[in-house]
């Protein structure tokens, strides 16, 4: 299990940016992956983004080419850059742990083991 703290989140214009961050504490296990997760009011959390050890990426459909997931493994820190945002993209937005899938890697969020708090996101049309 690990300590997840996510921090950045905020009302924005659409069209703008934003960069959340994860800070990470605890033991993460080879294996697993690093990502976030999004619910947007009234619906079901959702993955959008992850990363595994060895800093390959994925996403969701509607957010490629907009949103970049990175980590700094130094610092232990979790990101997602956001830009060209859409309304959306307005939800509360976690960070999580969970094991590499065998069949889409980081792109399988159906097992997580460790949450964050969250932190929301408004995007305004």
């Amino acid at each position: 299990q690990m300590n997840l703290v996510e921090s950045g989140g905020g009302s924005v214009q659409a069209g703008g940016s934003l960069r959340l961050s994860c800070a990470a504490s605890g033991i993460q296990y080879i294996g697993y992956c690093m990502g976030w997760f999004r619910q947007p009011p009234g619906k079901e959390r959702e993955g959008v983004a992850g990363i595994d050890s060895e800093g390959r990426t994925t996403s969701t459909d509607s957010v490629k080419g907009r949103f970049t997931i990175s980590k700094d493994n130094a610092k232990n820190i979790l990101y997602l850059q956001m830009d060209s945002l859409k309304p959306e993209d307005t939800g509360m937005y976690y960070c999580a742990t969970y094991p590499y899938g065998a069949f889409r890697g980081c792109g399988e969020y159906e097992y997580v083991e460790s949450w964050g708090q969250g932190t929301l996101v408004t995007v305004c049309s």
